[in-house]
């Protein structure tokens, strides 16, 4: 065998033994969860006297949801003497107004709201936050994005766990307003359903590190400051300070019992461009905090978990440089030197890497108490949409490798909400967040990025193509499956993102 295919094989089974690694710890995550379930962050005395908050909602041209989240933060059950409300714009459009309009209405009622504007973008939602936060009067800072609903009383109940005060931020967990919307709201929901059931979940009770999500979370404005505040050097400005805030010996919860509602992105590209970013800001964040992690006190398991979490992202940069450089040449190496017997090795490694990751999605559902049934059923769609992602998100890690900078891409929200997922709320939705189902009519007013790597995707999808018909012709019959999922998820996501762009342009 010459040197040439030693490699090619080493090369595949190494990428093979580091995807697996990804999915024992995605499997390891639900023997955890068994573990951590029943312990839960505990209110030990309640505040005499309720602190102040101020509330942040940062928003860039978002008016299909602007007076949605406006309202809401505006019915907060707190004492107006002790909340205050910024409404953090730095917009462009006509979203302005309508904040403007809402904001004066309030005012006019006696809440305590401001509308914050900027002359730049500078530092982006980092630099939003942070630049407001010089006229914040609160000793706590709860936001929320623009395509949030948080309940009335979510403040109230949940402040007296920053009662501890090395508490330095306490994080919802995420519902979804319009997860019936598509199969790829739902899809998507069953994705963020298994990070927070199971990984923030399991990482909190366990007391190693986690992060704040970037929205439906309070912050203890001391803590912001003294970890070094809001830093826009990265995508992910959330994931960031939550790294420097634990370093600095803060400590965090997660309280999986408390929701809060959030939009899904409906349209492809919107939700490829979403994953593009915080891919590609965990990355940044990787490199930025990993090795301060390593050169800690903290514990080795703390520091193991943590790599895990920081890295995970890398896997889908792992998995296309496997399938696309070292997977076709090994189908060929089998072949000429006969060893379709002896590497039978990789057929157990690749269900690990796959099997576990579904595994992990599974039992997100299952810890909501959501049916089994549905969620089994939905599996095939989730291995398929992580092919989908594999383009999209490698660019983003390797990009982030790179150190090659980019803009902070909003997501564009729809404001819709889906008459099958009131059920789902923890809350009852008002006659006007029912209303805002109407707005999806304007949706063409922030259409999702262009899909660049669209042609890139079908491209990879004709070669697979070429492959699979190699294969079955060549009796490699254990690698078609394999090969068709390839194959499906690399065509599937061209045409989705070509025509969802072709259908926005249009309108």
């Amino acid at each position: 065998m010459s040197l040439i295919a030693i490699c090619v094989l080493v090369g595949h089974f190494i990428l093979l033994l580091v995807l697996s690694l990804f999915g024992l710890h995605r499997l390891s995550m639900v023997f955890r969860r068994h573990k951590y379930r029943d312990k839960k962050p505990q209110i030990t005395q309640k505040f005499d006297t309720l602190p102040s908050i101020t509330v942040q909602i940062p928003l860039y041209n978002e008016r299909l949801v602007a007076k949605r989240i406006v309202d809401a933060v505006a019915d907060f059950d707190y004492p107006q003497d002790k909340l205050q409300i910024q409404i953090v714009d730095d917009s462009n459009d006509s979203t302005s107004d309508v904040i403007a309009e809402r904001v004066g209405y309030h005012q006019q009622r006696g809440i305590n709201i401001d509308h914050v504007q900027r002359t730049n973008r500078h530092g982006y939602k980092a630099g939003a936050l942070k630049d407001a936060m010089e006229t914040a009067t609160g000793e706590f800072i709860a936001i929320f994005d623009a395509d949030f609903l948080p309940e009335p009383d979510l403040l109230k109940n949940n402040i007296h766990y920053f009662y501890e005060d090395d508490i330095a931020m306490v994080q919802f967990r995420w519902e979804h307003l319009n997860k019936a919307s598509s199969e790829l709201t739902q899809t998507q929901a069953i994705m963020l359903d298994a990070h927070f059931s199971l990984e923030q979940q399991v990482r909190s009770a366990s007391n190693k590190l986690f992060n704040f999500n970037g929205t439906a979370g309070i912050w203890r404005t001391k803590a912001i400051v003294d970890s070094g505040h809001w830093s826009a050097d990265t995508l992910t400005e959330d994931l960031d300070l939550s790294y420097r805030a634990q370093l600095k010996g803060w400590r965090m919860l997660y309280l999986n019992d408390v929701g809060c509602a959030g939009e899904i992105p409906a349209d492809i590209n919107a939700f490829k461009s979403q994953q593009h970013r915080w891919a590609k800001g965990g990355v940044e964040v990787m490199l930025k905090m990993l090795p301060k992690v390593w050169c800690s006190s903290l514990p080795l398991k703390t520091k193991v978990e943590a790599s895990f979490h920081l890295s995970n992202n890398l896997a889908y940069l792992i998995m296309l440089i496997d399938t696309l450089v070292f997977l076709i040449p090994t189908l060929w190496i089998r072949q000429a030197y006969d060893l379709y017997d002896v590497l039978w090795l990789d057929l157990p490694l690749l269900f690990l890497a796959s099997a576990s990751h579904l595994i992990y999605l599974f039992y997100g559902q299952v810890a909501l108490g959501h049916s089994k049934l549905r969620a089994a059923l939905r599996l095939p769609r989730l291995m398929l949409l992580g092919i989908q992602l594999a383009t999209n998100n490698a660019k983003a890690g390797y990009e982030a490798l790179r150190g090659e900078r980019s803009e902070f891409v909003r997501t564009p929200k729809s404001g819709e909400l889906v008459e099958g997922d009131e059920q789902q709320l923890s809350h009852t939705p008002t006659p006007e967040t029912k209303a805002a189902k109407s707005n999806i009519l304007s949706a063409k007013l922030y259409r999702a990025v262009a899909p660049r790597g669209a042609l890139f995707e079908f491209a990879v999808a004709v070669v697979y193509g070429f492959v699979l018909i190699w294969a079955i012709a060549n009796d490699h019959w254990f690698m078609a499956p394999f090969l068709l999922l390839l194959l499906l998820g690399f065509l599937t996501t061209s045409i989705h993102s070509m025509r969802s762009y072709q259908n926005h342009q249009q309108e």
